[in-house]
């Protein structure tokens, strides 16, 4: 495991930009479990709960939205 400021930089980050783990994961160059083991984990806190629940609770209209927009691209 990285040291504890990078996780802090990593829980900060998530918390701060309206992002998703996976965004979150992208900007720093590490996998959706390591950002998720750093937010529910190692470094815990209310709004980072708060903000996985919320992202939970919205990943399936956010996948059938780009279902959607997938067969309406191939349709033109």
């Amino acid at each position: 495991m990285r040291d504890m400021n990078f996780v802090n930089e990593v829980v900060n980050y998530f918390n701060t930009h309206d992002t998703t783990v996976r965004e979150t994961a992208k900007v720093f160059f590490i996998s959706k479990s390591t950002v998720y083991e750093y937010i529910a984990k190692v470094s815990p806190n209310p709004i980072s709960r708060m903000r996985l629940d919320k992202n939970k609770a919205e990943r399936h209209i956010r996948g059938g939205q780009a279902t959607k927009n997938k067969y309406l691209k191939m349709k033109s």
